[in-house]
């Protein structure tokens, strides 16, 4: 009877655990719904998978060669994705996907190239930071790089 409760009390525990589990998959299927979204000027999309008040940096080195991390302003970030001229078309196509998970606390670096109007404008890596929260997986910080040189062909 005691193996057979335990049996019970471990299939239960099994059950349940394989229900809050977070895969590789999840992880890019939050990051295409992000980039879906930022495609298709459509901010409702990204918000979706966000935390409120993202924090967002960008790091480049400038043209006197200084190496540079900005803070970003997600607001601003999405007010200029809303109100993209309808002639221009920003394409970031990502290279690949690099995903680390470890209980409620994921990390995803993705290399891209970004495309201004179908023409090649820097390339770099994005690093997202994903984390469980009330509302489900959410991206709770996002660093990016930029770069001319060194890109792929």
């Amino acid at each position: 009877m005691k193996l057979l409760i335990t049996m019970v009390f471990v299939s239960i525990s099994a059950i349940t655990f394989s229900q809050d589990s977070f895969s590789e998959n999840d992880a890019k299927e939050l990051i295409d719904t992000f980039f879906e979204g930022f495609h298709q000027g459509d901010t409702l999309t990204m918000k979706r998978v966000m935390v409120e008040n993202l924090p967002n940096q960008t790091v480049f080195t400038n043209k006197e060669g200084k190496a540079n991390v900005i803070d970003g302003n997600i607001s601003e970030f999405l007010k200029a994705i809303a109100n993209r001229p309808a002639d221009q078309v920003w394409e970031e196509k990502l290279l690949d996907y690099k995903v680390q998970i470890d209980g409620n606390l994921a990390h995803v670096w993705t290399p891209y190239e970004f495309w201004f109007n179908g023409n090649f404008s820097h390339c770099g890596a994005n690093a997202f930071t994903l984390a469980k929260t009330e509302d489900g997986w959410k991206i709770v910080h996002l660093i990016d790089s930029r770069r001319k040189e060194g890109c792929k062909d």
